[in-house]
């Protein structure tokens, strides 16, 4: 790891937000707004004349679920389906709003600054996260190199839009690349601190439980093999310490990392199923009247209880998710929504790839877990070089990672989201992209950026090895072009069309 590695991923990230808010605000300008059949928040303040600049400067990312997030931020949770959206990104928007923006308030509403808030914190945040990428990946892969090109290639992620936009992602990434950084660094409290943090963000937090679990068994693993290799003799009584510490860390971790999504489902049952609210007297006329026009539920002492509220596990989560969003195994396989199969095509192909590969370079390996020996040896007999540093043994578990990811996102979820649901959950998109590209253009990144010069410019980019690949399109490898082609094909028409309410992922 090198500092200059770091700044040039500092200043790639920022490049990166700063040339998609200025699209986003091309786009907005130039393309009118789609009139789609979605929530959107009320304006109950009057507009000032720096209101409306900011709307046309940062408009575009306030649309689609980032109007439930503003929503919430603004009014708190009112409407029934807002629970489909975890508190903590919304009430850090309230906080920053009333902090670090509080004197702009003669000339920003509240709403005008969690828009501003969100946009500022998730540059940030974004930022941050690709230095986290990168340092994860020196230590997972033990290849700064590899680990410096997908630092890169996730500023041109494909989730692009919603990395700046006031949704939730960018900082649900930050949380679970910092959580796994420390976990692989030997700190598995802080870890779950930081994976029951981004529970709070979004739900799917809680399947990083698993690399708390298989931490431990990895540890377990290593003490025997090491015990039964060097013949020692060793007592029960160390052999049961070291299991009941293992199970009992194990068994805080999933408490710590689930009790976010538990205590805010009982923040929901509280509220709807055992309220206390007169809804004509605690909620205001105007998202009162909003709530009747277009159907949305309200708590209220005097109404019917959802019937969510009789359910063996009354759970408004998965209520929200399968009523308001038809979310349910293969609901979605349609052929009205073969459109969004191939929006999602891309990444879901290259996760697949991503696995197989890996498996594929031996099997045997993975059959035991992961638990076993493994050296990195040569692909054939005689091919000399050995194989990347993406197959080491260190990256298994997330390799099952973006495997149950994937599994549940292709038979459960809205297709198109998948896109960017793994592209903020997962390091391993980046990396095997990395590794894509090291395998078929090894010339162009062959330099190091950092000791030699490249020759090449490219506007306010610095120069890098993508860069290079970017200004040598030509002369790029097919698939070079098809996964450069990708990242920056969705970078732009994720801004184009989610920007003006247009179907995007």
């Amino acid at each position: 790891m090198t500092v200059s590695d770091l700044q040039s991923v500092v200043h790639f990230a920022l490049c990166s937000r700063i040339l998609t808010v200025l699209f986003q605000m091309i786009f907005n300008s130039l393309i009118p707004d789609h009139r789609a059949d979605a929530f959107r928040a009320p304006q109950l303040h009057s507009l000032s004349i720096g209101d409306t600049l900011l709307e046309i400067v940062l408009g575009g990312f306030s649309r689609w679920d980032a109007q439930h997030f503003l929503f919430i931020a603004e009014f708190g949770y009112i409407y029934e389906h807002n629970f489909a959206f975890l508190p903590l990104f919304p009430v850090s928007l309230r906080a920053m709003a009333e902090t670090v923006l509080r004197p702009l308030q003669w000339l920003l509403n509240l709403h005008s600054r969690l828009l501003l808030a969100a946009v500022l914190l998730n540059t940030l945040i974004f930022v941050l996260s690709a230095v986290l990428l990168y340092q994860l990946g020196v230590v997972v892969l033990r290849d700064h190199r590899l680990a410096f090109l997908s630092s890169l290639l996730f500023c041109l992620t494909p989730a692009n839009v919603f990395m700046s936009a006031a949704y939730s992602e960018s900082m649900f990434v930050l949380l679970v690349f910092s959580g796994m950084l420390y976990l692989e660094k030997g700190r598995p409290l802080i870890s779950c601190i930081l994976f029951s943090l981004s529970t709070a963000v979004r739900s799917n937090g809680i399947v990083n439980a698993g690399f708390l679990f298989y931490s431990q068994l990895r540890h377990c693993s290593l003490y025997v093999r090491h015990k039964l290799k060097v013949t020692e003799k060793d007592s029960y009584k160390s052999w049961f310490n070291l299991v009941l510490r293992s199970v009992l860390l194990v068994a805080t971790g999933i408490v710590m990392i689930m009790l976010p999504f538990v205590l805010f489902q009982c923040y929901g049952y509280l509220m709807f199923c055992m309220s206390t609210v007169n809804s004509a007297l605690d909620i205001p006329q105007p998202l009162l009247q909003l709530a009747r026009d277009k159907g949305y539920r309200v708590p209220d002492k005097d109404s019917v209880l959802p019937s969510w509220c009789h359910h063996r596990y009354p759970i408004i989560y998965s209520y929200i998710q399968d009523t308001y969003w038809n979310v349910g195994f293969l609901r979605y396989y349609q052929l009205c929504q073969l459109p969004n199969f191939l929006l999602a095509f891309p990444v879901v192909a290259l996760g697949v790839w991503a696995v197989w590969q890996y498996v594929r370079a031996d099997p045997w390996y993975c059959v035991q877990l992961g638990l076993g020996c493994r050296k990195l040896k040569k692909e054939t007999e005689e091919d000399s070089k050995p194989l990347s540093s993406f197959y080491r043994h260190r990256v298994f578990v997330y390799i099952v990672h973006v495997t149950v990811l994937l599994a549940f996102g292709i038979c459960f979820m809205h297709i198109q989201v998948v896109t960017r649901f793994l592209a903020s959950s997962s390091p391993i998109l980046y990396w095997f992209t990395a590794h894509l590209l090291q395998e078929v253009e090894p010339g162009h990144l062959a330099q190091d950026s950092t000791t030699s010069p490249l020759p090449y410019k490219f506007g306010i980019f610095p120069r890098n090895q993508l860069t290079a690949l970017l200004c040598d399109w030509r002369g790029c490898s097919l698939t070079a072009r098809c996964v450069l082609g990708y990242f920056l094909l969705y970078w732009f028409l994720g801004l184009a069309l989610h920007c003006n309410f247009l179907p995007w992922t």
